[in-house]
């Protein structure tokens, strides 16, 4: 279980990120299409998954424009907007704000990204969804680096999981 805050009051998740140098758990999202995205479909690339409470927030959302920017110049690398926000959100904030350099995907349908990462929030205002993190990996699929944001109202460290794939 990991410790974070949400404006200084201690939250809790179920679990712990993925350790780096071990393969990462496989996921099934589901993409703004409603199609289904998975590990392998990834594989070849290196993948920073951007995972966020909802993109309904402020810092979620610079999070997404901000790896949206960043991401254009990454080769060889998807990135990946990760929250429980249905689908059709997914879709209408990328229309909304232009985002078209990233992957927005939903773990909704049963939440089994959020279980296997770590990530779900079990307790305060925000529990059942996911916590604020940059998990990124190799083109094989392993993590080479991981982010859980100490507090959830702050944005990630872009450098550091930009450095993980360059």
């Amino acid at each position: 279980m990991a410790t974070i805050t949400l404006k200084g009051n201690q939250i809790n998740t179920k679990g712990n990120l993925p350790k780096t140098a071990t393969q990462a758990p496989d996921f099934k999202l589901v993409k703004s299409d409603l199609s289904e995205l998975n590990k392998e479909a990834l594989k070849g690339k290196k993948v920073v998954l951007n995972i966020f409470p909802s993109l309904d927030t402020d810092v979620c959302a610079a999070s997404v424009r901000r790896f949206n920017k960043e991401a254009a110049g990454l080769d060889n690398t998807v990135v990946v907007c990760v929250s429980k926000d249905l689908p059709f959100a997914h879709s209408r904030f990328c229309s909304t704000e232009g985002i078209d350099n990233v992957l927005s995907a939903s773990d909704f349908r049963d939440g089994s990204f959020g279980e296997n990462y770590g990530l779900t929030i079990v307790d305060g205002p925000l529990a059942g969804l996911h916590s604020r993190a940059v998990v990124v990996l190799d083109e094989a699929g392993q993590v080479i680096y991981t982010e859980q944001v100490p507090e959830i109202v702050e944005e990630p460290d872009y450098e550091a999981a930009l450095n993980a794939v360059k």
